[in-house]
């Protein structure tokens, strides 16, 4: 590191001290240190330094008093609080008030150069990181907002819950803090907590080793170490079961994981972020889910704004997904009239950003030429409604029992469009032309078809 880096150690124990200094003077960086609360704040006026990381208890006052003045001082200087071990509740207080991140006694070295290192490179994210950069599209007041708050906590370590509609945006958000974070060089692991079989959850979230349970033939690492000095994003975390929420719950806490089989426990250094489009203060109500795991989790919280209360951003993302739906067909975009993006912009959109991308995609396949009409969106509220056939056993229609040999909806008429896409084409020789004449769709839409399917020979 830079001989320009410094430090600034407040802690009353002389022990702790010494340590603290003969750890970062290794990392050369200049340290200097005090005792006390007042003199730190007499320290702080006189000069400028790269961290902070200050105990808890002192003599005259709290630790979250340091931090609280740093934050209204000198807001961009990372501090980190040192607490008694297990005393979790004061370290989630002092990261409410505006910490980077705490440290357990007794002090794990390793864990200290690690939380040091990060800090020291979140004073200069946002000169590598320009605001154009951040991954959510739109200039409303409610997006510049959301991006403002994407931009402050990328420099924090800690939890971050992440609220909002069902489509909305969530992952893209814990992305977009992962990217703009000290994080970004290493993984970002999403895990669907309601998509993971109950019983291979530990396995999947903390490994196992070889032979810990049949069918384990050698060790596996498990998510939180695939996520090692990056970012874990629990995705719908209000779905994981009672059991496994105690477990994650000292996963945070601790800091380590203990695998499945195994009679030790693993260190780890992960930023933990979540979401849920459920209202979490609900399921604690209910029960369904851990008061103590909802404090840890929600830390800070930040809502993703439904899109219908950001009409003015629908043009402007309308146009950003529609290139990209042209580009993964490696096709030539073809443009929104202005009566498709006023129709877009009056649609209240129930699925958000997701539902935009997915009648954007239709739409390319079905407009003819290269503009995209009104007409060619055929919004739900607009679409006829399909007349089904019955006859299944106890009144089902026969569709319904079909689709229950699949394993979701879109892969049952997945296969009946390359059903009939393969029948066609073997009907026409593989010409593909007169396919798209039989069909009567554009050879374009034929061609996006063909490739989404795996169907394209050429």
């Amino acid at each position: 590191m830079s001989d320009a880096v410094t430090a600034l150690v407040i802690d009353d124990e002389p022990d702790i001290r010494e340590l603290l200094e003969i750890t970062l003077g290794r990392m050369q960086i200049e340290t200097f240190s005090t005792d006390s609360i007042s003199d730190a704040k007499k320290i702080l006026q006189e000069r400028d330094f790269s961290i902070c990381l200050t105990d808890m208890k002192l003599p005259d006052g709290n630790g979250l008093e340091i931090v609280e003045y740093i934050q209204q001082h000198q807001p961009r200087l990372p501090v980190a609080v040192i607490t008694a071990h297990g005393n979790i509740d004061v370290a989630i207080d002092s990261m409410k008030a505006g910490a980077f991140d705490f440290i357990s006694k007794p002090v794990d070295l390793s864990t200290l150069r690690n939380l040091v290192s990060s800090a020291i490179q979140s004073t200069q994210i946002s000169g590598v990181h320009p605001p154009s950069e951040i991954a959510i599209t739109g200039e409303s007041p409610v997006m510049q907002k959301l991006n403002n708050s994407i931009r402050k906590l990328a420099r924090s370590q800690a939890p971050v819950y992440i609220s909002g509609e069902s489509g909305a945006g969530k992952e893209l958000a814990a992305r977009s803090i992962h990217h703009l974070s000290p994080r970004a060089h290493n993984p970002f692991i999403a895990v669907n907590c309601g998509a993971i079989p109950r019983e291979l959850l530990e396995s999947e979230l903390f490994g196992h080793v070889k032979g810990s349970f049949t069918g384990a033939h050698q060790d596996k690492p498990g998510l939180f170490k695939a996520a090692e000095g990056g970012t874990l994003f629990f995705d719908e975390v209000a779905d994981l079961p009672l059991d496994m929420q105690v477990k994650l719950l000292r996963a945070i806490q601790e800091k380590s994981v203990r695998p499945v089989g195994a009679t030790g426990e693993v260190k780890t250094d992960v930023r933990i972020l979540c979401a849920t489009h459920k209202n979490l203060e609900d399921e604690v109500s209910h029960g369904r889910f851990r008061q103590d795991l909802f404090y840890r989790l929600n830390v800070i919280q930040l809502n993703v704004p439904a899109l219908r209360h950001r009409q003015e951003d629908i043009p402007p993302l309308a146009n950003q997904l529609l290139f990209k739906i042209a580009e993964s067909a490696d096709m030539p975009a073809p443009t929104l009239a202005p009566s498709a993006l006023k129709t877009l912009t009056h649609y209240p959109f129930p699925g958000n950003v997701r539902e935009l991308e997915n009648i954007l995609e239709r739409a390319f396949t079905l407009c003819e030429g290269d503009t995209i009409n009104a007409e060619d969106l055929h919004l739900p509220e607009s679409s006829p409604k399909p007349s089904l056939s019955t006859g299944g056993s106890n009144g089902a229609p026969d569709y319904y029992h079909r689709c229950l040999e699949h394993n979701s909806l879109d892969e049952y008429l997945e296969d009946i469009e390359r059903d009939i896409l393969c029948n066609t084409l073997e009907s026409c020789r593989w010409n593909k032309t007169q396919t798209a004449k039989k069909l009567g769709i554009t050879f374009r839409s034929l061609r996006y078809r063909l490739q989404k399917l795996g169907l394209d020979k050429e």
